[in-house]
C-alpha cells in the first residue's frame, strides 16, 4: 500500500468503483461534495482510512478546526481526505461495491497524491475511477442543470459514447488525477455540472441531483434522491424570488434562458441513454478483466 494512505481496515468489495469529489476549486456551489455525501448516506458507506494530510495541506489555507467534546475537552480536527466504502454490493451502484474519496483539494504534491489514489485503486481491484465536479458557467438557475462527461481512455470514450476533453487551461486535482489514471491504464470518467455564476456560494441541490442522475445512468443503478428533489424545489423557489427583486438580474437571467433554450433546440446531449451506458460499461469492464 502507498505510504501516504492510512488504512484502518481493508474493505471487502465486489467489482468496485472509486468515486471522488473534492471541495474547493472543483466544487462550485458545493454540488460535487453534496452529491458524494448523498451517495455515502444512501449506500451505508463506512470509513476505512484516509490520506496523510500532513503531506498534502497548507494548514494556513485549509485550517484545522478546534472542537469541543462533551462541551469540555478540546480536540483538533485536521484536514484530510477520507476514505469510505460500502459494506456490500449496492443496487444503486449497479450491484457493485464502491470506494468514496472525499475532502478538500490538496494544496501540495498533486502528483504524489494522484499516484497514491492509483495505487489504492489497484490494491482494492477498482475497475473504474469516477470524479464529480462542478464549475461556474453562464447558465440560468431556471433550466435543467447541464452535466458534461468525458474520459481520456479512447476505448472508454468510444464504447460509452462519452467525449474526450478538449479543455485547455488551469486545472484542479481532478484533471491531474485523470491524467495519472490514463497513464496507468486505469479507466476513469469525469462528470462536471454547470452552475450559475451569479450564485457562486449558494449550495446547489439541483446540480448535485443532476450529477447523481448522470452517475446512475453510467452505472445502471439509482439513488434515493427524494430529499434532494425537495431541496431542489425549495432552491428554485427561493432563487427565483430573489432574482425577481432585481430588474437588472431578471433581464440578465432572461437572456441566459433564451440562449439555453436556443442551444437545447439545436443540439442534443452527448450522453446516450442510461440503459445503453450501463450495458456498454458492463461490456467494457468485462473485456478489460479478460485482458488482464
Amino acid at each position: 500500500m502507498n505510504a501516504y494512505v492510512n488504512i484502518e481496515r481493508r474493505p471487502e468489495l465486489e467489482r468496485p468503483v472509486l468515486i471522488a469529489g473534492f471541495t474547493g476549486w472543483n466544487d462550485a456551489a458545493e454540488a460535487a461534495s453534496l452529491a458524494l455525501s448523498t451517495i455515502g448516506e444512501a449506500s451505508g458507506a463506512e470509513r476505512f482510512g484516509s490520506f496523510d494530510g500532513e503531506e498534502f495541506y497548507d494548514y494556513q489555507t485549509v485550517r484545522p478546526q478546534i472542537k469541543l467534546v462533551e462541551g469540555v475537552t478540546r480536540t483538533i480536527e485536521w484536514p484530510e481526505n477520507d476514505l469510505s466504502a460500502t459494506t456490500a454490493s449496492v443496487a444503486s451502484l449497479g450491484g457493485r461495491g464502491a470506494v468514496l474519496l472525499s475532502g478538500p483539494e490538496p494544496n501540495f504534491r498533486w502528483r504524489a497524491f494522484s499516484q497514491a489514489v492509483v495505487d489504492l485503486a489497484r490494491d482494492l481491484d477498482v475497475r473504474l475511477v469516477i470524479t464529480l465536479g462542478a464549475l461556474l458557467a453562464d447558465v440560468p438557475h431556471s433550466r435543467p442543470v447541464s452535466v458534461s462527461a468525458n474520459a481520456q481512455d479512447p476505448s472508454l470514450v468510444e464504447n460509452l459514447g462519452l467525449s474526450a476533453s478538449r479543455y485547455e487551461g488551469p486545472t484542479g486535482i481532478t484533471g491531474v488525477l485523470h491524467r495519472y489514471c490514463a497513464g496507468k491504464d486505469l479507466p476513469s470518467v469525469s462528470f462536471w455540472a454547470s452552475v450559475p455564476h451569479y450564485l457562486p456560494s449558494v449550495p446547489s441541490p439541483p446540480a448535485a441531483l443532476s450529477l447523481l442522475q448522470s452517475l446512475s445512468n453510467l452505472l445502471g443503478g439509482g439513488f434515493d434522491t427524494a430529499h434532494l428533489e425537495r431541496t431542489s424545489e425549495d432552491y428554485q423557489r427561493q432563487v427565483s424570488a430573489a432574482v425577481a427583486q432585481d430588474p437588472d438580474l431578471t433581464s440578465y437571467v432572461h437572456t441566459l434562458e433564451e440562449r439555453y433554450d436556443s442551444q437545447a433546440e439545436s443540439g442534443t446531449s452527448n450522453l446516450p441513454s442510461g440503459d445503453e451506458l450501463a450495458s456498454e460499461l458492463e461490456r467494457f469492464l468485462r473485456e478489460k478483466g479478460d485482458e488482464e
